[in-house]
């Protein structure tokens, strides 16, 4: 490089040997994608030919067996919610930064307690209980959050004046929110349309087509497009998540001299030699998570067939799965911001994540931010929103395939999903800021005190520990 030039994000962050990483979990990807848009293709094709049958909208579906173009409209309506609700929640981030956490906390304790008593007047017991239980344990953790809430506002406030700054984080948000509704407008079809086309009943969409109806082929093919959906929007959200790490590694390493082309850079990175690595790491993150769904479905369902001992069960079951999604999450985190700068394996970038936090004492600033638990209560707020609005639906609609209620627990655990999906793509700039920040700063903490002195100091301000934290 010429003297004076300005250098680019792959001079910055130099790999010595670049090499298709974890390729076999790439391919096993695409596969799976071009799997679900092969279900999708037969299963739309069957809502169309009997189109008429299950209705051009709210009321007029002759379907009382399954799934009908109400529901189409239903998960329109949730992916509205969901776009709009996660747009407005990152513009409070930015217009309230100093009042986010506590407007976050707030909200969702009180929305739901509102959704929980809302749920039990209606004699819904197992979705109030669950967010009965679920509310008064946020009361808790929110309660013992208040004394690291100045050390998170400051980090939460760097990342969003880098974002105001530097490459074009917010535009990478919102190109993948976009995204995650689009797909999950598409999933939201594809999973009606199954139904329309295999459920077993007065269903002329069987004689459609490829194969007939039964009940285990709607069973298996709601499993494969569930976990494809899982699996398609954790690799997108982790796509941004690197994409945005590289950005702020950029700022961190090199404020000086600012890669030219550093959000172009680290996004062709994160979709050719890291394409693999994000693959794998989004695979194990979406089996977790897949189980999750699963065991929500069961206790619904077992609740609704008042089994009290099966829905505590599952209840529990679930939890100990969510404790499981947050542990793989979180080293996830640390080590796509690795892979972001420097392009190693998932399994390798896991690792030396992992004890260079422990050997640097990093895990001590990890555990003083809220940022992360902070913008999943906002997640679960937005999914909270979706999952009443689902439940309202079915009640003031009534449509035909749902008199019994049978389809309640299925319809409004796939409506927390999507609001749930949405709105954890839309924030991931913000959180990737922060996790990129704690992976530098455990890489070479000098060059935080060398050329980011304001930070430091305002660091030590609200969190003295920070001075042994970085140095042990």
């Amino acid at each position: 490089m010429n003297a004076g030039e300005k250098q680019n994000f792959d001079q910055a962050f130099k790999i010595q040997k670049p090499k298709f990483n974890d390729w076999w979990a790439g391919l096993l990807f695409i596969a799976v994608f071009l799997g679900f848009a092969a279900v999708s293709g037969i299963a739309i094709q069957g809502y169309v030919h009997t189109f008429s049958f299950n209705g051009g909208g709210i009321y007029n579906s002759r379907n009382d067996f399954g799934l009908s173009t109400n529901t189409i409209v239903l998960f329109a309506f949730v992916l509205a919610v969901a776009i709009v609700f996660s747009y407005a929640y990152m513009w409070a981030a930015r217009a309230f930064t100093k009042q986010f956490i506590w407007i976050t906390g707030i909200l969702n304790i009180i929305f739901g307690f509102a959704t929980a008593i809302y749920m039990l007047s209606r004699k819904y017991w197992s979705g109030g209980i669950v967010f009965l239980l679920f509310s008064i344990f946020y009361v808790i953790c929110f309660i013992s959050w208040i004394p690291r809430i100045p050390f998170s506002v400051l980090m939460l406030q760097t990342s969003i004046d880098v974002a105001k700054k530097y490459g074009h984080v917010y535009v990478v948000s919102l190109i993948g929110g976009l995204l995650a509704a689009a797909f999950g407008a598409w999933y939201s079809v594809t999973l009606v349309a199954v139904y329309v086309k295999y459920e077993p009943g007065n269903n002329p969409a069987c004689s459609e087509g490829a194969g007939g109806c039964s009940k285990g082929k709607v069973i298996g093919l709601i499993v494969f497009i569930t976990f494809a959906m899982y699996w398609i929007s954790e690799w997108l959200k982790n796509t941004i998540h690197t994409t945005i790490s590289g950005v702020y590694g950029s700022w961190y390493f090199c404020s000086n001299n600012f890669p030219k082309g550093a959000t172009r850079g680290a996004l062709k990175r994160s979709l050719t030699y890291s394409f693999g690595s994000i693959s794998l790491g989004s695979l194990i993150v979406a089996i977790i998570n897949f189980l999750r769904q699963i065991c929500s479905v069961a206790r619904q369902t077992s609740s609704q067939e008042g089994n009290i001992i099966g829905t505590i069960v599952f209840c529990c079951l679930e939890c100990l799965i969510s404790l499981l999604s947050w542990a793989v999450q979180f080293l996830n985190r640390y080590a796509f911001s690795h892979i972001a700068l420097y392009g190693k394996s998932y399994i390798q970038a896991a690792k030396d994540t992992w004890t260079m936090i422990k050997d640097r004492g990093i895990d001590a600033l990890v555990n003083e931010c809220l940022i992360g638990p902070v913008l999943s209560m906002g997640a679960t707020f937005i999914a909270y929103a979706c999952a009443l609005l689902a439940y309202l639906y079915l009640i003031f609609t009534s449509p035909a395939y749902n008199q019994d209620g049978a389809y309640t627990p299925v319809v409004v655990a796939f409506a927390f999903l999507i609001g749930l999906q949405v709105c954890n793509i839309f924030t991931t700039p913000l959180s990737s800021g922060i996790d990129t920040i704690f992976v530098a700063m455990a890489w070479d903490p000098q060059v935080m005190i060398r050329d980011h002195p304001d930070l430091y100091h305002q660091m030590v301000q609200v969190y003295p520990h920070v001075q042994q934290a970085i140095h042990a």
